[in-house]
């Protein structure tokens, strides 16, 4: 990542929240009357991690660079599908239960294939680069702390 400080287009949307995230304002934020598609990825906590049992998340995030990790994912998307007309990414933070959202990441274009290729390299590049911590809390009652880079799905 530069050093430069990209700063977000207006029509876009990040945040890092404690708040549960709501899947129909993540849409609404991505939606636009020039859009032929809206690709919407919701990741959420599942019940277990090769076959262990987990009972619950506990996310972290270096907010401000966490932030900026969006940006970035948004920019680099411009460029490589300019036709992209928005871009939404939230993540949240804390403890969340089995089945509660953890990432909304919402990309509204005129093309489907376009919107598909843009999100999946969203969330991809998020797990990737973003610096988000995840505690899983294991059916025994030990818990692991790993980076989400570590998890490959």
């Amino acid at each position: 990542m530069s050093n430069t400080l990209i700063k977000p287009k207006t029509e876009d949307s990040f945040a890092i929240t404690f708040a549960p995230l709501s899947l129909e304002e993540i849409y609404a934020k991505a939606n636009n009357p020039a859009n032929g598609a809206v690709v919407l990825m919701s990741g959420m906590v599942r019940n277990q991690t090769d076959g262990q049992p987990v009972v619950a998340l506990e996310y972290q995030a270096y907010e401000p660079m966490a932030l900026r990790v969006f940006y970035q994912i948004a920019a680099d998307i411009r460029s490589s599908w300019p036709d992209v007309n928005r871009v939404v990414i939230y993540h949240r933070v804390g403890r969340l239960q089995v089945g509660e959202i953890s990432v909304l990441v919402a990309v509204g274009c005129p093309h489907r294939s376009e919107a598909f290729d843009a999100c999946r390299y969203a969330i991809d590049t998020l797990k990737h680069n973003a610096p988000i911590w995840k505690k899983e809390h294991w059916l025994d009652g030990s818990s692991t702390w790993v980076s989400i880079a570590a998890c490959e799905h």
